[in-house]
């Protein structure tokens, strides 16, 4: 039996600020470096503000027992916390960029000049390699962000340095130093560090700008699989290695062809064969978002549609039906803007069906069964410009649509059967 592990509110704290923020909440770069330069910045005045608070408690207790009396070190010291809470508590609360500067000089400088402040007052200030070096990689490493601010700050410590030591009348350059060994240093001390985060900064954001192109060609592709494969499908293809199979018990097939198109394309270009199918299938495609439908395939110029599939539904006849007679209508639309009529021959049936996904490459989401066969034969077996229905379908939709008796024609393959014209709602195409 594993003990449960305990969680620390301080460690959920501490990972938000370390952890790089996701680039896809961020409109561009410049926005996620800022954010994540806030995010640094506040760790980076938490750790110093811990510092010189714990050191004036170190200092502020050496004085107590009597191991010193510098109380002006306390003093500076106390100051400086208080400097850094805030600076701390400007960046937490403001989203100005110059105070986040600001805020940066602050830790910057008061971890690298207020080091050499009380040397100054004692008249003796000496090139401090070692605080320099510590300051400078220790901010390059946590806020490894805006390398010229970082450039900036060594620079202010230098002036610092020379300044001082002008003013208190000492040798600006060591007398144990050579003036090229010593500027070569100071350049390199300062060098390294610019260099490290400006290196840091290119490759945040080439990962930004890669990572963003990824998750870009991601949702490009997750669009097309939910163009090409219903939403619930795509998601058990993403999530499944096993065959996609489903039987479902009740479901409604529509098939819809354009008469006489075949011959009525020989005429046009092969452009304007596309053009005029991909405008009377998007309007098509439109009605199936509408009406809650699945769109199965095209097949030249043929239609498929299908309801209760794959999210069955107890009105799955009724929506087909409302889809046949909005085609239609939108047949008659393209109609008044077209040099050459078109008519539409709708097929229903209403039954049992298995679908599932097939092949390895441009695979697809289709049916099987006598039902798809069925509502195949009540299409070719229709008229221009009708609805026929089979009896199975009618026995679902007679109280809400009007059906007129078509009687017995002879399917093939399916001999003798009794079938209806769908004319019109009563109520439902409205409800919908």
């Amino acid at each position: 039996m594993s003990l449960p592990r305990l969680q620390f509110p301080w460690r959920q704290k501490l990972r938000a600020l370390i952890v790089r923020p996701q680039e896809s909440a961020f409109a561009d770069y410049g926005a996620w470096s800022q954010f994540f330069f806030k995010k640094r910045l506040i760790l980076g005045l938490s750790l110093a503000l811990t510092y010189f608070t714990a050191i004036s408690g170190v200092i502020a207790w050496a004085i107590y027992t009597g191991h010193q009396t510098n109380l002006f070190q306390l003093a500076y010291h106390v100051l400086t916390a208080i400097i850094m809470a805030v600076a701390l508590w400007a960046v937490r609360r403001s989203r100005k960029p110059w105070h986040l500067t600001l805020s940066f000089f602050i830790l910057c400088w008061g971890i690298s000049i207020v080091t050499n402040f009380p040397r100054g007052w004692d008249d003796v200030i000496k090139p401090d390699y070692k605080a320099w070096t510590f300051g400078f990689f220790s901010i390059a490493a946590i806020i490894p962000f805006h390398w010229p601010f970082h450039l900036i700050s060594h620079l202010g410590a230098y002036i610092y340095y020379f300044l001082i030591n002008y003013y208190l009348g000492n040798l600006l350059i060591p007398e144990d130093t050579d003036p090229f060994t010593f500027f070569f240093d100071l350049a390199w001390l300062s060098a390294l560090p610019v260099f490290a985060v400006h290196l840091y900064e290119e490759l945040s954001k080439l990962e930004f700008t890669t990572r963003r192109a990824l998750r870009e060609e991601k949702q490009r592709s997750e669009q097309l699989l939910l163009d090409i494969l219903p939403v619930a499908i795509a998601h058990r293809l993403r999530n499944e290695r096993t065959t996609i199979a489903d039987g479902f018990e009740d479901v409604t097939v529509l098939f819809a062809d354009l008469v006489g198109f075949t011959e009525f394309s020989q005429e046009l270009t092969p452009h304007r064969v596309v053009t005029l199918l991909n405008d009377i299938f998007s309007r098509f495609d439109r009605l199936t978002r509408t009406y809650q439908l699945e769109k199965i395939k095209t097949i030249g110029d043929a239609y498929m549609v299908v309801g209760g599939v794959p999210d069955p539904c107890p009105d799955h006849a009724q929506r087909v039906a409302a889809i046949a007679l909005a085609m239609q209508q939108e047949i008659e639309q393209f109609n008044q803007s077209s040099p050459s009529p078109l008519k539409m021959r709708i097929g229903i049936h209403t039954g049992p069906v298995v679908a599932g996904v097939i092949g390895l490459h441009k695979f697809a989401y289709d049916l099987w069964g006598d039902t798809v066969n069925t509502a195949s034969r009540m299409e070719s077996h229709g008229l221009p410009g009708k609805i026929q229905i089979s009896q199975q379908t009618y026995s679902q939709i007679k109280n809400i649509y009007t059906c007129q008796p078509r009687g017995y024609i002879h399917v093939k393959g399916k001999g003798e059967m009794f079938t209806y014209w769908l004319l019109e709602p009563s109520g439902f195409l409205e409800a919908i």
